[in-house]
């Protein structure tokens, strides 16, 4: 079969285009025939060898690239009964889908309805199950609820938007250009601010209150407007781990700290996690591919 992988790390140079043996599947693997495979930053920080140490990520060289695809299983390893050949299914941390084929631990794999396609289960299973995952688990967002979405017009913000209001819930945004601006109220997005003054404005938009729930994926730049842009008692989600140089060095006074609770919750911490996400993300999204969910 065809693959794409790397035995080296380095810049895109360190590409190789293999042709290898099909693998058969071990214990608790099957075999898909992939159909498509998405395209991640997490593939470029492979190559870059930034998991090269990593124990959340244990990927080592060499290894064929690609962490997220949709396909067919076409066989299965000793003691898998959760699914079949010919099954339709989507899978993402696990690496090996820019190949033909790719084995996949079934904890990993997600059933994919028949009336979704496996190029939006491919596009959606990563940043899906993050913003699934944010929502109805971490912040537990319902009708009422007010929360705020930094850098909307990016992939999991869109979602986050767009899950959030399906909720009920009222949606505050932030962006850095009126064009990623209109991205966000397209959807769904009440009202979206610059960078600039967004705790206050958010502090406007709320009566003073604050949003119920932050969700911010960038870190130094808005870690501390966003404690101050968040009710009392209410979540600061970041949804990216900050690097110790960032957070040591934003200056948080004690007020800060007070009024809001910081909460990070990495990335789904079991596989039962992962695996109820990603069903759960599946069978909302042909309601979703129909319109009505809204999500696009």
């Amino acid at each position: 079969m065809k693959a794409i992988g790397i035995s080296r790390y380095g810049d895109a140079s360190v590409i190789e285009h293999w042709e290898v043996p099909v693998p058969p599947p071990g214990p608790g693997e099957a075999l898909v025939k992939v159909h498509y495979a998405g395209v991640n930053f997490m593939d470029v920080h492979t190559r870059q060898g930034k998991y090269a140490t990593s124990s959340t990520y244990p990927v080592r060289l060499p290894v064929t690239l690609g962490m997220e695809g949709a396909g067919e299983v076409v066989d299965c390893g000793l003691g898998v009964s959760d699914v079949a050949v010919g099954d339709r299914v989507a899978w993402c941390l696990s690496w090996g889908s820019y190949a033909e084929f790719a084995l996949v631990p079934v904890t990993r794999l997600a059933l994919v309805p028949d009336d979704l396609g496996l190029d939006v289960a491919a596009a959606s299973i990563f940043q899906g199950c993050t913003a699934h995952y944010l929502v109805h688990d971490v912040a537990k967002l319902r009708s009422g609820m007010t929360c705020l979405v930094h850098a909307a017009s990016g992939a999991i913000a869109q979602l986050l938007i767009q899950m959030a209001k399906r909720e009920g819930v009222r949606v505050l945004a932030t962006t850095s250009s009126e064009a990623k601006a209109n991205v966000a109220r397209s959807r769904g997005a009440e009202a979206v601010f610059t960078y600039d003054h967004f705790a206050d404005d958010v502090l406007a938009a709320t009566d003073g209150c604050g949003a119920d729930v932050t969700f911010d994926s960038l870190g130094a730049p808005t870690l501390r407007g966003s404690f101050c842009a968040t009710r009392t008692r209410g979540w600061s989600s970041r949804t990216v781990q900050l690097p110790d140089r960032w957070v040591t060095s934003i200056p948080l006074n004690s007020a800060s700290l007070v009024r809001s609770s910081l909460l990070d919750p990495g990335w789904l911490t079991t596989l039962r996690d992962a695996r109820n996400s990603s069903d759960a993300l599946t069978t909302s999204l042909p309601d979703c591919s129909r319109g009505r969910g809204g999500y696009r």
